[in-house]
């Protein structure tokens, strides 16, 4: 069945960590990789997010680049790409700054529920190639993955991630905080270089493509 372009973007560390050691929001990237993952919600049509990444950081990524919105505009979409969280009661504090960010908020749950307040459609996640077909079907075609952990960890089990869009940033973390969480068990894959360039800051952008049968 059709369903959306996947692409995971993370800014990880040299040894592979989202987070410090201590935890808490991950917000490791400079400059150099907030403009990639600016170009990547531009590309994208929706921005996928897990609920316990939502609530740690209270809102999702915008675009602000003056010519990024311009060309979204020209392409007649909406400045920002909706916002797809995934939550399995969709419980989320009213006062979050989610909910006063200028986009489509949608729900995908386990549930079969209505739209909660704040969220403009809800989306049952019976399985996710179903729900994936779900979502291309009402228009989104491409989705940046954008955390957490455990959410990637399963679409990547599930061979069901296209592109990875990793940001590597010249910090050495430690701790258990890896960009893939313990225990998932990933079939052998190979995944060919689609681009590399050198950020600001000394940070450095690796795209890759997954190579399928």
């Amino acid at each position: 069945m059709p369903r959306p372009e996947l692409r995971l973007v993370l800014a990880v560390s040299l040894d592979g960590r989202l987070a410090p050691p201590a935890g808490g929001a991950a917000q490791i990237g400079g400059r150099g990789d907030r403009a990639v993952l600016e170009e990547a919600l531009a590309w994208a049509d929706a921005c996928l997010i897990g609920g316990r990444t939502l609530r740690l950081h209270g809102c999702t990524c915008l675009i602000h680049s003056p010519p990024l919105l311009e060309q979204r505009r020209q392409q007649r979409r909406s400045e920002q790409p909706a916002a797809v969280v995934v939550s399995r009661d969709g419980c989320f504090d009213p006062q979050l700054r989610f909910f006063a960010q200028p986009l489509e908020r949608w729900l995908l749950t386990p549930a079969s529920m209505a739209a909660p307040a704040g969220f403009h459609a809800a989306v049952q996640l019976s399985s996710w190639p179903e729900a994936l077909a779900a979502l291309a079907d009402q228009g989104l075609e491409r989705l940046v993955l954008l955390g957490g952990a455990d959410l990637a960890g399963t679409l990547l089990q599930e061979q069901l991630v296209d592109e990875l869009q990793l940001t590597l940033c010249p910090l050495l973390l430690g701790g258990p905080h890896s960009w893939l969480p313990a225990g998932v068990s990933l079939a052998p894959e190979r995944w060919q270089l689609q681009e590399q360039r050198l950020l600001e800051g000394e940070e450095l952008l690796l795209r890759y493509r997954r190579l399928r049968d």
